[in-house]
């Protein structure tokens, strides 16, 4: 029942917030026009990521109660990492409103210092279970913060670099925070089945006016924030528990975007073009030029992803 409260609230809200936020978002012309790399017909909100923070947050202070004063702070180092992404994002997003393009270098030192944060609040890639013994091996802090802000920072990108296509990067970030409740529940960890279940239902509440033709975007500070939460959520969940089953569940819930996005750098790469420029080399955008429509390209990758994430909790009920 508590989880189907928390994610009812965070739904709701996202849901019936949105309109009211998206009559603001027009009213202050914080809207995303079509160019020739974005293909929409018309000026379209861009305040998706602000709903989403709402919904998820409300729920997450209503919900999740600490048991001890680490995992307060670290409830509070959580939000206050995630706003930072937050308004980093619509700072990007502003200037893409005006067509404008904002700087690499804020963004990357404001996503990195989230990431510091998290990690030093005591959440981050401690180690793993040995399988032939049993044992936990704990590695050593240079080992635990590299690995810690590799997935933090990389989630986050490709999770926006997916955003291409309406309902694309909600429906990975979706099918993603349903794989880890499920592996939550199994393994017994309610803080993070919780956490997952609370952002399922803000998704859902704003994949209602994201689903193709879009009524509004995420942004990058949508798409931004949708990754930090769903890395945080891994190393808290299925990294946390860290056997050799539960080390796949997030790679595998999110094997599309990483590895599509794998693929998108090697490319650009050997190219010589920059990494973080954009272009249409992701998965979404290949699939259209083979004539796929923009909802048979979401439903393809959305099916490619949910066989992905139905293995991972298999492998993890079956203990293969």
């Amino acid at each position: 029942m508590q989880y189907i409260l928390a994610m009812g609230v965070s739904l709701l809200l996202a849901a019936f917030v949105m309109p009211v936020v998206m009559k603001l978002a027009i009213k202050l012309q914080f809207t995303d026009k079509p160019t020739k790399r974005k293909q929409h017909k018309k000026e379209t909100p861009l305040c998706g990521g602000v709903v989403i923070y709402i919904g998820f947050f409300v729920s997450y202070f209503l919900f999740i109660k600490s048991e001890n004063p680490q995992q307060h702070q670290q409830q509070i180092v959580v939000f206050i990492s995630a706003t930072l992404i937050l308004l980093i994002g619509l700072i990007d997003d502003y200037y893409k409103t005006r067509l404008k393009e904002f700087p690499i270098f804020p963004r990357l030192v404001v996503q990195l210092l989230a990431a510091i944060l998290v990690f030093n609040a005591g959440i981050g890639f401690m180690g793993f279970t040995n399988p032939f013994t049993g044992e936990f091996v704990v590695l050593s802090k240079t080992i635990q913060f590299f690995l810690t802000i590799t997935w933090i920072f990389g989630v986050t990108t490709v999770i926006n670099w997916s955003d291409g296509m309406d309902g694309l990067a909600g429906g990975i970030s979706l099918i993603s925070a349903i794989t880890f409740f499920a592996a939550a529940i199994i393994l017994k960890q309610n803080i993070s089945a919780l956490t997952s279940i609370m952002l399922v239902g803000a998704i859902l509440g704003f994949l209602y006016y994201n689903r193709y033709p879009a009524k509004v975007f995420m942004g990058d500070s949508g798409a931004n924030l949708l990754g930090f939460i769903l890395s945080i959520t891994a190393l808290d969940g299925a990294f946390k528990q860290a056997t050799v089953l539960s080390l796949f569940i997030p790679i595998l819930a999110l094997a599309v975007p990483i590895f599509d996005n794998l693929f998108v750098i090697f490319k650009r790469f050997s190219e010589g073009k920059p990494v973080y420029q954009a272009d249409r080399s992701q998965i979404h955008f290949r699939l259209e030029e083979k004539g796929f429509t923009p909802k048979q390209v979401v439903n393809y990758i959305m099916i490619i992803s949910l066989i992905f994430s139905a293995f991972s909790i298999i492998l993890l009920l079956t203990k293969i």
